[in-house]
């Protein structure tokens, strides 16, 4: 099934309403909160939602709805550069598959991959002025709403809603002043300075700014891609040049959730640099806890704060890698075609695999094996992948298989074929009804590599 991860941002600190707001995301049909993150000083609060694409617009709306009941933007008093009390519909889905809405008699300007035009592709350009401009803006042909009304709601101001890839919010703590850590982030800001005067970094907005509450300077960043501008990229560059400008950098922070991507690519960085020996995931995680300082404003749980481990413990059904041998044995025993002989050979490929690990840990470090140490560590870390990529495999051959045989199925179905699926699009059967002289079905697209899809 497709699902989408939306994180928006709502001006409001006061607890009555933050509760609110994530009360009627949460009672939202198939949408599961996962995070709700307030900021007293910035009066921003980010819930982080995941469900199916119209279980997420809806929750969006009805967030949205709530926030206008309760948020006045003349009393607006965050350090952030806002527009109107909501940033929504930011959704992280499968590339090219976006969702947007409006529901509100309000100005809605679009971004991102939503955007209608090219100039309001970058959020900054349609917050220019903030909201304090938005009056005189509204009057100008050039910024006529992409979505309702170009009167001006001084309760409301406007509204931005977009699609893009997943936004990482990304402070590094410093000890100076605000008017410093600013000139920081004028550095590193793909803006820079100006048009003449770009930043170093792609994909990466910043300010710098005091948080009160904790006495500290931050360069704030918002991480557009983290593939292109990853996390320890922006954390090493504010270290550079808080050295060349002799100031001390105490810990970063992480705002919302993060991909566990892109703390494995953190990971991935820092073992290479200092050639580190380090095999599971978890000890990875907790380097980049360490090298980036993520706990020293605030403890960082893993399991709260990464996103595939809080959908994962959400998930009832683990697949069969989850379930005991003698269950697994059974189903593959059972009078199914799936699971059957290509997730058997992953799994006893998985365990040749987690074999060849063991062996070699129990060499690595020993020291009758100290002259053999630089060969473990390369021989070692093979093994580790293909047993972790393995044990996947158990769980993806099963599904693909049944897909397929669900696909032979829809060929006949009406509804299917006149939807004229792509070859790489095997319809996954939900229900299936018969009417007069005709077959229907109830769908949901379930992509396939093009591997699995070939047969």
């Amino acid at each position: 099934r497709r699902r989408v991860i939306n994180s928006p941002f709502f001006s409001c600190a006061l607890f009555q309403v933050i509760d609110a707001i994530g009360e009627s995301i949460s009672q939202t049909p198939g949408c599961v909160l996962l995070d709700v993150d307030a900021g007293p000083s910035t009066n921003r609060t980010v819930y982080t939602f995941v469900g199916s694409p119209d279980a997420v617009v809806e929750g969006a709306l009805r967030a949205a709805r709530v926030a206008f009941q309760f948020i006045d933007m003349g009393k607006y008093p965050g350090i952030l550069p806002v527009s109107g009390p909501t940033l929504i519909c930011m959704c992280w889905m499968a590339p090219g598959q976006w969702s947007v809405t409006y529901e509100f008699p309000l100005a809605v300007y679009l971004y991102g991959e939503a955007a209608r035009k090219e100039s309001r592709k970058s959020l900054p350009a349609i917050r220019a002025g903030e909201y304090e401009a938005l009056l005189e803006k509204l009057t100008k042909a050039e910024w006529a709403p992409d979505f309702g009304s170009a009167s001006f709601v001084p309760r409301w101001g406007a509204t931005v809603t977009g699609a893009r890839t997943f936004l990482i919010a990304y402070n590094i703590n410093l000890l100076c002043t605000k008017e410093l850590a600013h000139r920081i982030a004028l550095n590193i800001r793909e803006q820079g300075r100006a048009k003449d005067q770009p930043g170093r970094l792609k994909k990466v907005q910043g300010m710098g700014w005091y948080l009160d509450e904790e006495n500290i300077a931050q360069v704030s960043t918002n991480l557009l891609d983290f593939e292109i501008t990853s996390l320890h990229t922006v954390y090493e560059e504010v270290c550079k040049d808080a050295r060349e400008l002799s100031l001390p950098v105490v810990g970063s922070q992480l705002v919302g959730l993060v991909p566990k991507k892109a703390m494995l690519d953190a990971a991935e960085y820092y073992i290479q640099k200092e050639n580190l020996f380090i095999l599971e995931e978890e000890q990875k995680i907790r380097l980049v806890v360490s090298r980036l300082g993520l706990d020293s404003l605030s403890p960082f749980n893993p399991q709260e704060r990464i996103i595939e481990y809080l959908v994962q413990s959400g998930q009832a059904d683990g697949g069969l890698v989850s379930k005991s041998l003698h269950t697994l044995v059974r189903a593959v025993g059972a009078r199914s075609a799936a699971p059957g002989g290509g997730s058997v050979s992953a799994a006893m490929s998985a365990l040749g695999a987690a074999l060849g690990c063991m062996v070699g840990l129990m060499s690595y470090g020993k020291r009758q094996f100290e002259a053999l140490e630089l060969v473990m560590r390369k021989l070692i870390p093979p093994f580790h992948q293909a047993m972790n990529e393995l044990i996947v495999m158990v769980d993806t051959d099963s599904l693909a298989f049944s897909s397929y045989m669900v696909s032979e199925v829809c060929k006949n179905c009406t509804s299917c074929t006149s939807l004229h699926f792509s070859p790489l699009c095997i319809c996954g059967l939900l229900a299936v009804g018969k009417g007069e002289g005709s077959r229907s079905c109830t769908l949901a697209g379930i992509v396939l590599p093009p591997s699995a899809s070939s047969g």
